[in-house]
């Protein structure tokens, strides 16, 4: 089943038209909202990232999209099915046909699918810089739009050299994040991050463990610019996105990492709440 714009459909049954503004122009934005045993996690950070996305491109926002609302359209969803089994749910939103690149309106549709599956998470995790193509600092960047052309050519190119996972570095050669995650480095009890303006998606699995850190008796963090010589001189390496959690990187080309920094957090950021 689907949720198309309020209303429970079957999936066979949705048609996306040739001028849905999505698929032509990549003009839609998405949420990917982990479930657990059934109830669904950081919904609140969720919608407020979608609200703050949808107004920075200029999306019109329907006075009747509210937090409640989409709580109980996901809700409406995920009881068609075995709660249980819900991976995740995914949220896009996307602009109303009309138009070439300038729309016709900016009203917007919605739709959200509930996803089965489950995480495993690797005790051996390798990966290597993806130097092809750049990703563009600046806010725009941060935004988790339909247009992931970069993310899927990594991803292409770590299949192909074995690798788990690629890091994507910004025109001024500066680690932003991994194909599917934001990264975070560990040096002692000093734990880096990519900053934003560097062109990394605002991840909510990311806002979550810079709060967890903030509150830390034992490590610092820092929102910095990161360059691929600092990654060989961690002492860990840890992805993050909200339906993984935590990954712990094992290696980094001939750079072997230990993992205990990020095993810890990963056990506390799991047991987090909201």
């Amino acid at each position: 089943m689907l949720n198309y714009n309020g209303t429970l459909i079957e999936k066979e049954t949705f048609q996306l038209q040739s001028n849905n503004r999505g698929f032509a122009y990549g003009d839609s934005l998405f949420e990917t909202i982990r479930v657990i045993d059934g109830q669904v996690r950081f919904l609140e950070d969720h919608y407020f990232r979608l609200m703050a996305s949808m107004r920075m491109i200029r999306m019109q926002i329907p006075m009747s999209f509210t937090f409640d609302y989409l709580t109980t359209q996901i809700a409406a969803l995920l009881d068609t099915t075995d709660r249980a089994s819900i991976l995740k749910v995914k949220c896009t939103v996307y602009r109303n046909e009309g138009g070439l690149y300038a729309p016709t309106s900016n009203d917007v549709s919605f739709v959200l699918e509930a996803i089965k599956g489950e995480v495993t998470l690797k005790e051996h995790y390798e990966i290597d810089l993806f130097k092809d193509h750049y990703v563009c600092s600046g806010l725009l960047s941060t935004l988790k739009s339909s247009n992931r052309l970069l993310n899927v050519l990594s991803s292409i190119f770590a299949d192909e050299n074995d690798l788990d996972n690629c890091l994507l570095i910004n025109e001024k050669k500066q680690v932003v994040e991994a194909s599917n995650a934001n990264i975070f480095l560990v040096k002692g009890t000093k734990i880096s991050t990519p900053e934003l303006l560097g062109g990394c998606i605002k991840g909510i699995a990311r806002k979550k463990i810079i709060e967890m850190l903030e509150k830390s008796d034992v490590y610092t963090i820092e929102e910095c610019a990161i360059s691929p010589f600092e990654i060989m001189k961690a002492d860990e390496v840890f992805l993050s996105n909200a339906v993984m959690g935590i990954q712990s990187v094992t290696k980094y080309r001939k750079k072997q990492f230990s993992t205990a920094v990020g095993k810890e957090l990963s056990h506390q950021f799991a047991a987090l709440k909201e």
